[in-house]
């Protein structure tokens, strides 16, 4: 299986061939879909040695309320023009304009690939920033226990694929995060209760520093049971996370950030691919049985003649 990256690859690479010293401008028109119903569209509207690149994000409107728009002009404050018309952000990069050396050309491309990802971080930003309110706020008042439910602490809710949402709720011990993840098929959710297991069993086993994994199927999670919008189905589960101070300190919060926002997309991965995996044991060993039932054909009889005529069989 493979690792799946936090930058768009296809973006990347466009980059990297216009980025080079010998490479001739070209035009572009490209769009290109990502995980969890984004988009983007690379062109080149005025010239070609300005590339225009444009992010639509399914859930923008939920992000707006949770500072995306401020995030993005704080990473992308240099290159960021007016929107294009159906996309939410875009980004124009001048080839005639780049940094002079090759590890700046290759930290801007990063930067650019990973359009999609700064723009999920900024609900996980601001939960951060009022955990580290909250518990300044705790330790003020020698307080050691979890914020109470009636305690007014937002949950913020990005509703970022049909059906599915991510729940996020910060308190001055912990940062709760939760995800509803449909299941379409029935052996989905049996191989998704199998993963789900084996996150709980390893945290208990060997890795006492991971995060809490827990796992409900249909049910809501306490924390946002009065949220509005909640499904309660038979195919919907929900995965909660519960990050505590040491997973997010300062030095560890971006790499927690990307890793847990493609959480679901790696989940679903690890889903398929089993599947495909078992699929073809499954056609192989129809393969070896075959082989053993050709084996076991009986051979067909052969008349022969003797020199006076007689008949006779052999095998």
């Amino acid at each position: 299986m493979l690792l799946l990256q936090y930058h768009n690859l296809l973006i990347q690479s466009i980059l990297q061939e216009r980025f080079a010293p010998d490479a001739q401008p070209t035009l572009i028109d490209q769009v290109i879909s990502d995980f969890d119903n984004v988009t983007y569209h690379v062109s080149t509207p005025e010239s070609k040695t300005k590339i225009l690149i444009s992010l639509s994000v399914k859930c923008y409107k939920d992000l707006e309320k949770y500072g995306v728009t401020a995030l993005l002009q704080r990473e992308y404050e240099e290159y960021a023009v007016a929107p294009e018309a159906g996309y939410d952000f875009s980004i124009q990069v001048d080839l005639e304009n780049l940094p002079a050396t090759a590890e700046e050309k290759e930290t801007l491309i990063l930067k650019i690939a990973l359009l999609k990802r700064n723009a999920m971080a900024a609900p996980f930003e601001k939960a951060f920033a009022e955990f580290d309110r909250l518990a300044a706020e705790a330790a003020k008042n020698s307080l050691d226990l979890s914020v109470p439910e009636d305690s007014g602490s937002e949950v913020m809710a990005i509703h970022y694929r049909e059906e599915e949402s991510i729940y996020i709720r910060a308190s001055h011990d912990r940062v709760t995060v939760i995800f509803s993840v449909l299941f379409r098929e029935d052996t989905d959710r049996v191989f998704g209760k199998v993963f789900l297991q084996e996150f709980v069993d390893a945290r208990r086993r060997s890795i006492q520093n991971a995060p809490q994994v827990l796992y409900s199927n249909k049910e809501p999670p306490l924390e946002i049971r009065n949220v509005p919008g909640v499904s309660v189905k038979d195919d919907i589960s929900y995965v909660t996370f519960v990050l505590f101070p040491r997973h997010i300190a300062r030095d560890r919060r971006e790499n927690c950030i990307s890793h847990i926002q493609i959480f679901r997309d790696y989940f679903h991965y690890h889903i398929k691919c089993s599947k495909a995996y078992m699929h073809s044991r499954m056609r192989f060993r129809v393969a070896e049985f075959l082989k053993v039932l050709n084996r076991a054909k009986p051979e067909v009889e052969e008349e022969k003649k003797t020199s006076s005529g007689r008949r006779y069989g052999t095998r």
